[in-house]
Order: C-alpha cells, then sequence, then structure tokens
C-alpha cells in the first residue's frame, strides 16, 4: 500500500473511532459513504451530504456516525470497500461518483437502502428500472451531468471560437465515458471542429494528457464528467494555465480552481439533496417509494481572470448568462 494511500485509510479509520466514541447510544445510525475519488480533493461533496443530513436532524459525530470508504480513483476497490460497509451493518449507504459506486453496492446487498449520487442517466445504467417508481432497495440522485458534453464544447467554441483543435480528456474506467465521447465528437462535427480523445485514469495520466495535447496541437481542453476527473480539479486548472489552454470543466470548481469556464448541474446540490433522501430514509421513509430526484439547478461560472490571461475576450451573452463570474 502507497504511504499517502495509507495515511488516508489510517486516518478515516481514526476518524470513524473517534465519531463513533462521541455519538454514544445503540439507536445511533451508521451510515456507510462509499465514493470513487479522494477524499483531499472532494471533502466538498461530504460537507454537502452533511448539510442535507442536518436538515433531517442528523449531525456527524452528536446522533449519527459515517463510516467513509474512498477508491481513489481505483474503481476494481470499490466492490470490496462495498462489502466492507456491508459487513459492519451500516444502516445506509451512499454511493457517489458515478455508476459504478452504486453498481457495487448494489452488488454487495439486496436489504440494506443504498442512495446514490450519479451524473449518470440511472435507468439507461440498470440502476433503477424507472425514475418515478425506482423500486427495491435503491434511489437517489441523477443529476445528468454526463449528458451535457456537447452543451460544453458550444460553450467553449463561443468562448474560444479561434480553437478548432480541442482535447476530450475522459477516464476510460467510468462507464459513460465511450457514450460521452461519442456526443463530444457528433457536436464537434455539427460546427466543424476537430476533436481528439485522450484518456487519464489516473493524477500521471492527466499530466501526460495535457502534454499530448501540446504535442497535438490543441488549442483548448475539454474535461469528461468524471468524478475522478472532477476530484482532480485544481491539477488541471494549473496544467491549463502552464500550457495556455482554455479549459472547460464540468463543475463549479473548475472555474473557482483557475479554469477558465465550467457548466454543468450543480454537484454540491445533489449530495445535499441525496443527505436529505438519507435521513428520510433513517426516519423510516422506504428507499422504494422515493423517486429518483433530478436537477433543478445548472450553474455557468467564468473565471475573467482567467480569461486575460489567456488573452481572450468575454462574450458578453455569457457574461450575462453566467450565474457566477470570478473576477
Amino acid at each position: 500500500m502507497k504511504r499517502r494511500e495509507f495515511v488516508l485509510s489510517l486516518g478515516g479509520a481514526l476518524a470513524c473511532r473517534s465519531v463513533a466514541g462521541r455519538a454514544q447510544g445503540s439507536d445511533v445510525p451508521t451510515i456507510g459513504f462509499l465514493h470513487v475519488a479522494d477524499p483531499v480533493q472532494d471533502d466538498y461533496v461530504v460537507v454537502a451530504f452533511q448539510h442535507g443530513l442536518k436538515e433531517l436532524g442528523y449531525s456527524e459525530g452528536q446522533n449519527a456516525v459515517i463510516e467513509y470508504r474512498w477508491a481513489q480513483g481505483q474503481y476494481n476497490r470499490l466492490p470490496a470497500l462495498a462489502a466492507d460497509l456491508v459487513g459492519r451493518h451500516v444502516r445506509l449507504i451512499l454511493a457517489g461518483g458515478g455508476n459504478a459506486p452504486v453498481k457495487a453496492a448494489k452488488a454487495a446487498t439486496r436489504t440494506i437502502p443504498i442512495v446514490f449520487v450519479t451524473g449518470d442517466d440511472p435507468v439507461q445504467a440498470g440502476i433503477v428500472p424507472r425514475i418515478n417508481d425506482p423500486g427495491g432497495n435503491v434511489t437517489g440522485v441523477a443529476f445528468f451531468n454526463s449528458v451535457l458534453a456537447g452543451k460544453r464544447l458550444a460553450l467553449l467554441h463561443e468562448f474560444a471560437p479561434r480553437a478548432a483543435s480541442i482535447v476530450f480528456l475522459a477516464n476510460p474506467r467510468s462507464l459513460q465515458a465511450a457514450q460521452e465521447s461519442r456526443d463530444v465528437q457528433q457536436a464537434a462535427q455539427s460546427i466543424g471542429l476537430t476533436v481528439q480523445i485522450l484518456q487519464a485514469s489516473s493524477t500521471q495520466e492527466i499530466d501526460e494528457g495535457f502534454v499530448k495535447a501540446r504535442e497535438l496541437g490543441a488549442q483548448a481542453v475539454l474535461m469528461a464528467a468524471d468524478p475522478f476527473l472532477g476530484a482532480q480539479h485544481a491539477q488541471v486548472a494549473a496544467l491549463a494555465a502552464r500550457y495556455g489552454l482554455p479549459a472547460m470543466g464540468t463543475t463549479r470548481e473548475y472555474a473557482v480552481s483557475g479554469g477558465l469556464i465550467s457548466y454543468g448541474t450543480s454537484v454540491r446540490e445533489a449530495y445535499r439533496q441525496a443527505g436529505i433522501y438519507a435521513g428520510r430514509i433513517l426516519k423510516g421513509a422506504k428507499t422504494s417509494e422515493l423517486p429518483v430526484m433530478q436537477p433543478t439547478k445548472f450553474e455557468l461560472v467564468i473565471n475573467v481572470r482567467t480569461a486575460k490571461t489567456l488573452g481572450l475576450a468575454v462574450p458578453q451573452d455569457l457574461m450575462v448568462a453566467a450565474d457566477e463570474v470570478i473576477e
């Protein structure tokens, strides 16, 4: 085990033990939190989930315990992590970061309630049979971020119209990567752009992806709606700045970290809603009767400071439409 992974795992275990010690009483529920990404980069989703739980009266360390399991981008770890949570007899599992975690949780239990957060279509992915009537022990929040790839490409083209060659950085381990790549290529053809698909499933491969983008003569970078890649928003923003490339992200965090522009549904809001569902289930609601929630909030965030650095003028219509402008 790598030292950093060991430290993170040890820290998570100690945190769980400390919380369990503070939350006294046999009636205190334990929630399993299974995620594909890394707690260091993706801690904001934990905060959002906790906020949702609080709205239903549950506070970690007081009247609830949360056992965290992070795959750190290693999808093959998910089945074992899910099985571990089931073995600890958690009352509920939050499966976040796409389809893979919820599929691992579903394979591990048919009785423990599972609340998922995914950017894909859960029906098409085989997670639930119906949006309004999911049935079984699984429901959650689907914010459909992966289906917005064509829209993001159009926004990036409007912002950087001279960028005729664009790299689409996707994670091959993601279950929706192939479809999203096809969507981007179709959108590119419709507006006369050239798109090169590059793959990255680790921080090193993200570095290599930007080097390759420069070698290919790419003039802009579009990120896939992947939880692992999304968690590396600071790394992506720094690389885009180093190579002088306009970069389009999928969540607000890209632009806040220094990326040029981001567009997508609010991931924070999705995890807050998941926390609310978790709280309702802990209070007795049946998972099978809770319809899958869908996005209600979309965010267009523009980093004007980055635009100036890149020598790009911000289109007036985008400035007016932006939900947040970072000066």
